[in-house]
């Protein structure tokens, strides 16, 4: 699927010089890596630029332009790099959990890995979320915690915060699919009104110490658990930060205050 170019290319975006043996080590320490290094973020939906879900579209924006992506892009990328190593590895569908119901089929995609009769689920491509692969058993992270649940034909990501409860993020099921099955999701989260994609732009990214942010207009960034929010106050200081954060440089002609949330972008000057 990817050649060993590609490959070497690949693990070189994310930093990774280590073994690429099939097993449980390489895969936790290759997703952990992504996380780190390839950020989640939804700019291009800002600027109007359709995402291509094609794999040679998303290894030329993601690897070799160094952008980060959503989940189609992300995890479609993460099921290219472990599939060509070796990897038992197949694309399923989730249906993210929004506070009050569950979204509709094929609203998030992962991943389903299977090694050595054990499965797991790897996820590259949900922003603030477990950082290794989640076994289909409890699994700690520092102060939050994930579970998988099982109801009837649904597997339920759990998650627990401090002294929370647990939460769902999404439900799913084990149906292995295709990236065309989720073309359509793909179209709707980039052009609909009520996808939460369009609502506001996002890039994200973990860090050593917690998680690097850019969204709604704000830097937010938590170390050790601390949060802190700055306020960006222009085009330039937006493109400053993105290159200081995530090493992103949107081109020239790139229109930044539509990253902006609309009632501050009206008031921006292109740089």
């Amino acid at each position: 699927m990817l050649s060993d170019k590609e490959i070497e290319q690949y693990l070189g975006r994310i930093n990774y010089s280590g073994s690429i043996a099939v097993d449980l080590a390489t895969l936790t320490t290759l997703h952990q890596a992504h996380m780190r290094h390839i950020p989640f973020e939804n700019l291009d939906i800002h600027l109007n630029i359709p995402i291509d879900l094609s794999l040679p579209a998303l290894f030329t924006k993601v690897i070799l332009k160094r952008r980060g992506g959503f989940c189609y892009e992300l995890n479609y990328l993460f099921f290219a790099l472990l599939s060509s190593i070796g990897f038992s590895t197949q694309l399923i569908s989730a249906q993210v959990f929004n506070g009050k119901s569950y979204g509709p089929e094929f609203d998030h995609l992962l991943l389903l890995v299977t090694l050595n009769d054990q499965q797991f689920i790897a996820d590259v491509g949900f922003g603030d979320s477990f950082q290794t692969p989640l076994a289909f058993h409890s699994l700690k992270n520092e102060n939050t915690s994930y579970q998988i649940m099982q109801s009837d034909d649904f597997y339920t990501v759990m998650q627990k915060k401090s002294n929370q409860e647990y939460k769902p993020q999404y439900q799913f099921t084990l149906n292995a699919y295709e990236i065309s099955d989720f073309a359509e999701m793909c179209v709707y989260q980039q052009t609909s009104p009520a996808s939460h994609f369009t609502q506001k732009s996002v890039c994200s990214i973990a860090t050593l110490e917690g998680r690097n942010t850019i969204s709604n207009g704000c830097v937010i960034q938590t170390k050790n658990g601390r949060r802190t929010i700055h306020h960006i106050n222009n085009n330039a200081e937006y493109r400053q930060l993105l290159q200081q954060y995530f090493q992103i440089s949107l081109p020239e002609n790139a229109r930044i205050a539509a990253l902006f949330p609309e009632k501050k972008a009206i008031s921006q000057v292109n740089p």
